[in-house]
């Protein structure tokens, strides 16, 4: 008999102001230079488009919802800007980050986005590794983007043309 692997039940789910405690709380274990709980708010304010991925109740966490991950988009004309992008450690290397990429690329699509656009820390090798797995392209550097201890780092420009199949990608240099 073949085993049959579960995968958990998840949701996606609009972030709102309630669910910021629990954004933070897994923004600060992620990262060495989290956003604020001021820039999480300041973007549910101007209305970007803000979901969370949500997995089924831990009895062990008191019965609350998991919070597997999240992201934070900002539309433009015909392009969103990913500005945030975030599974929990416990979630990382399952696929998580890859899964949430596409639904924000379906979402652009549907929003009538050509392009969707990226920043990435230099040395964050493992997210460029899943940008490039699912087809972004490094367009360019921004010098000193972001914060680092003792500095700045720099930034990856990265972006994922909407309105072609990747295959319109090959023999491009990236």
């Amino acid at each position: 008999m073949n085993a049959v692997l579960q995968a958990p039940e998840v949701r996606l789910e609009s972030m709102t102001l309630e669910h910021l405690d629990a954004v933070c709380a897994v923004e600060t274990t992620a990262y060495d230079h989290p956003w604020s709980r001021a820039n999480f708010a300041d973007s549910l304010a101007v209305g970007y488009h803000c979901q969370l991925l949500v997995g089924p109740a831990d009895e062990a966490a008191g019965g609350a919802e998991t919070l597997i991950g999240y992201f934070v988009a900002m539309k433009g004309v015909e392009e969103v800007h990913l500005l945030n992008i975030t599974v929990a450690p416990a979630f990382q290397r399952q696929g998580w980050a890859s899964l949430m990429l596409d639904i924000l690329a379906g979402w652009s699509r549907a929003q009538g986005a050509q392009w969707l656009w990226l920043e990435v820390r230099t040395g964050n090798a493992r997210a460029l590794q899943v940008y490039e797995r699912q087809g972004y392209r490094r367009v360019g550097v921004r010098k000193g983007y972001y914060p680092a201890h003792g500095g700045r780092e720099d930034a990856i420009v990265m972006s994922l043309r909407l309105d072609a199949p990747a295959s319109a990608w090959a023999g491009l240099p990236s």
